[in-house]
């Protein structure tokens, strides 16, 4: 038996283990849930959603419990943490009815012929998440497979395994035998959930592994969903309201350490505007406070690991060393924390403009023009989140409109109403999650048709 220990990134210290799934029989595993589906299946919508809400109002019942293992395992603030984990049973029904509806056979005729379109579950679905909401992200990929009628196998991060067993714990205790299953593990595991007798993976991490993922899946044309990551940009035009602007650019650059998928990373400020909105974000950032999650006032934690907090070091550094100017933070920096940092002076031959940094530091560019500013922002491969700040509202639409990205908000966050998808583009997203069409992506579209009585 080997085991994987999972540390405290602000302590160091253990905070528990699990059990590393031997690569030799996930294929068994995967066969167990092959042969629970069907029953699985036939139980119906309503059958399924009562279990499914059942379990997870109960996870989140232990919301405080469940927090604290996320800000200990993975070093968000406790509040996060909590919140995390309550969320996790906020609005399950209403999502749960959202499916339902998605899902609902439709009947299409054309004078000649009486169709009928069902959205059929696709049988055996793999979700591999990631560490950052480690119990969030597993949400959101299992509850629509599950609802749709296929079995999942998760493998959550091995930076968090702890939470995802947590996870999948409280709907293993509720749900029908070998209708969830966990696979703990790093690499050689997800590979070879990947490769096996699987029908869909859906994915969240980095562009790299997406890539590896969606060229080993192409062999068997596995249906595959793929959040990547992006480089997500800020405009700020003339008009905007700057104090407004600086407290989302604070809160969204250094929310979680600044690991989110959606953190605001690069930030093009009209050069009118840019003194007084820099000076406004520097004061903020000197006024964040960095802890351990699990003390009061704890606004930023730790980085998850060691690796991860010396990639962003090293970005910073090497862009101090090719003229950029330290603002704010920039030292200070111990163990896994890494000081909110503003850097000035970015130019466009530098890793932290052009690759994901995943860390509390927000990119300062001073642009001549809106053209200017849209031209850059869109200069990336990546094409998650983007934000623009304006004051005019329609004007600073029409800019969101030339925006490459796959969710773009206007003086707030990129995510959008409640059933809308959450959507990359470009290398950001393959697939997408939530909304009618994304429930779909977990299901097989069949057509039954007849001539018309």
């Amino acid at each position: 038996m080997t085991l994987l220990i999972s540390y405290n990134p602000a302590t160091g210290d253990p905070v528990g283990e699990v059990e590393i799934t031997p690569s030799s029989e996930i294929p068994d595993i995967v066969a167990l849930a092959r042969a629970a589906q069907p029953a699985w299946q036939a139980l119906g919508h309503e059958a399924r959603a009562e279990l499914l809400t059942r379990a997870h109002e109960a996870l989140s019942a232990r919301a405080d419990e469940l927090g604290r293992l996320i800000t200990e395992e993975m070093g968000k603030p406790l509040a996060d943490g909590i919140g995390e984990a309550r969320s996790l049973g906020a609005g399950v029904r209403e999502h749960l009815n959202e499916i339902a509806e998605a899902l609902a056979p439709e009947v299409v005729e054309d004078g000649r012929l009486h169709s009928v379109v069902y959205h059929d579950p696709l049988g055996v679905c793999a979700a591999i998440t990631p560490w950052n909401f480690p119990m969030a992200m597993p949400q959101w990929m299992v509850l629509p497979a599950l609802a749709a009628g296929n079995t999942v196998i998760l493998k959550p991060s091995e930076e968090t395994p702890l939470c995802g067993q947590a996870y999948a714990q409280g709907l293993i205790d509720v749900l029908p035998s070998n209708v969830v299953q966990v696979v703990h593990g790093a690499d050689d595991q997800g590979k070879t959930l990947v490769e096996s007798d699987v029908d869909m993976i859906a994915f969240t991490g980095s562009r790299e592994t997406g890539r590896h993922i969606l060229r080993s899946a192409s062999g068997g044309l596995k249906r595959v969903i793929l959040e990547m990551g992006g480089k997500d940009p800020m405009i700020v035009l003339e008009d905007a309201d700057l104090e407004e602007a600086a407290k989302f650019a604070a809160w969204n650059s250094y929310r979680n350490a600044g690991q989110v998928c959606v953190s605001t990373e690069r930030i093009f400020v009209l050069a009118g505007v840019a003194e007084r909105f820099t000076e406004l974000l520097v004061e903020m950032t000197k006024n964040t406070r960095v802890a351990n999650g699990l003390e009061d006032g704890a606004q930023v934690g730790p980085m998850v690991n060691a690796t991860q907090r010396d990639h962003v070091l090293a970005q910073v550094e090497e862009a101090v060393a090719q003229g950029a100017e330290v603002l704010a933070g920039g030292e200070g920096h111990h163990d896994n924390f890494i000081m909110p940092t503003v850097l000035g002076g970015i130019t466009e031959d530098m890793a932290i403009a052009r690759e994901e940094t995943f860390g509390p530091v927000a990119c300062i560019t001073s642009v001549a023009s809106e053209e200017e500013a849209i031209e850059r922002a869109n200069d990336t491969p990546f094409g998650l989140g983007a934000v623009v700040f304006g004051g005019d509202v329609e004007h600073t639409a029409r800019v969101a409109r030339r925006m490459t990205a796959g969710m773009i908000g206007i003086n707030r966050a990129a995510a959008g109403a409640e059933g809308t998808p959450w959507v990359g583009a470009r290398q950001s997203g393959y697939g997408f999650h939530r909304s009618r069409d994304g429930h779909r992506q977990f299901t097989q579209t069949r057509v039954v048709t007849r001539p018309r009585v």
